[in-house]
C-alpha cells in the first residue's frame, strides 16, 4: 500500500512539474492568442445573451422578412452597465451594458450614435454630443398599421426633434407602439416605429422595429 502511495505521489509530482514547465515555456505570442480566443468566446456569449430568443425570432419571422426591420433586446442599464453602476457584479463587458441601440448603425455599443436607452423602466433618447430625439407613444396598436402617412409620423418627420424631457423620455410599456425620431449631428437622422412585444424576467425589453425614414443630417435638423 505504501508503494502505491509513493508511486501516485511521484506521478503527480511529475505531472505538476510538466505543467509548470509548459506554462513557463509558453511564448508571449501564445498567451496573446489565448487572450484573443477567450475574448472572442466572451463576445459570442454576450451576443447570445443580448439576442431575443429563438421563439421570439420565429414568432415575428414574417415581419422580419421585410426590409429595414429588426428584433432587439435592450437590457436595463442599472443592472448591466457596471462601468456606471460600480456596485453591481461585473457581467456584460459591452460599453453601455446592452442598454443602448443605434437603429442607424445597428449596434448596442454605446458611443456610436445610440438612438435609444432603457434604464429604470424608462426609454430615453437624445444623449451626449448634441444628439436630440423625441418619442410618441401610439398605444397598443399593430406595428404594421404605422407608416410615413400616419399623422404622428408626419409631424415628427416635419417638425424635427426636441430636448424637452417630456418627449425625450417615456415609460416602457408592454404592447405599446412608439414612434422615435433621433438626430445625431455626427451623421444620422432616423424615424423609427417600434413595439415592446415582451418584457423578460430580468426587466429587459424585446423590441420589434421598422425604419420608416433615414435622412442625411441637415442644419435644420441639428437646430431643432
Amino acid at each position: 500500500m505504501t508503494k502505491i502511495f509513493v508511486a501516485t505521489g511521484f506521478v503527480l509530482t511529475l505531472s505538476l512539474s510538466a505543467f509548470s514547465i509548459f506554462a513557463q515555456t509558453q511564448s508571449r505570442e501564445d498567451i496573446l492568442k489565448n487572450i484573443e480566443a477567450k475574448r472572442a468566446e466572451l463576445a459570442a456569449l454576450e451576443q447570445r445573451f443580448l439576442s431575443p430568443s429563438e421563439e421570439d425570432q420565429a414568432r415575428y419571422a414574417e415581419f422580419l422578412n421585410q426590409p429595414e426591420t429588426g428584433l432587439i433586446r435592450l437590457l436595463p442599464r442599472e443592472k448591466y452597465d457596471t462601468a456606471t453602476y460600480k456596485e453591481n457584479k461585473k457581467s456584460i463587458t459591452i460599453r453601455g451594458g446592452g442598454a443602448y441601440y443605434s437603429f442607424a448603425r445597428l449596434t448596442h455599443e454605446y458611443g456610436y450614435g445610440s438612438d435609444i436607452e432603457l434604464a429604470k423602466g424608462t426609454l430615453s433618447t437624445g444623449f451626449a454630443g448634441g444628439q436630440s430625439g423625441s418619442f410618441v407613444n401610439l398605444g397598443d396598436i399593430p406595428l404594421e398599421t404605422v407608416s410615413l402617412e400616419t399623422p404622428a409620423a408626419q409631424r415628427l418627420a416635419s417638425n424635427g426633434t426636441t430636448r424637452n424631457k417630456s418627449q425625450s423620455r417615456v415609460p416602457l410599456k408592454l404592447n405599446s407602439t412608439y414612434l422615435l425620431r433621433s438626430v445625431d449631428p455626427a451623421g444620422s437622422d432616423v424615424l423609427v416605429v417600434f413595439k415592446v412585444v415582451r418584457i423578460d424576467s430580468d426587466e429587459s425589453a424585446i423590441i420589434l422595429w421598422k425604419l420608416l425614414k433615414k435622412s442625411p443630417v441637415t442644419q435644420g435638423a441639428r437646430n431643432n
